[in-house]
C-alpha cells in the first residue's frame, strides 16, 4: 500500500506545480511579464557571462 500512496502524493505534486504554472502562464498573458522576468530570461540566454569567464580562466 506504501507504494501506491507514494505514486498518489507524487501525482498529487505533479499536477500541484501544472496547475500553478499554468496560473503563472495565465498571469503573464494577462499582465505581461514584469521587467525583472525579462532580464532574468535575457541573462539566462545570454551565451558569454561573467560566470563563463571565471569558469574559463582554469
Amino acid at each position: 500500500m506504501a507504494t501506491s500512496r507514494q505514486h498518489q502524493e507524487a501525482h498529487g505534486i505533479g499536477q500541484t506545480e501544472e496547475q500553478l504554472n499554468n496560473q503563472a502562464q495565465a498571469a503573464v498573458t494577462i499582465q505581461g511579464e514584469s521587467e525583472l522576468d525579462q532580464e532574468v530570461i535575457a541573462a539566462a540566454n545570454r551565451e558569454d557571462s561573467e560566470l563563463d569567464e571565471v569558469t574559463d580562466a582554469d
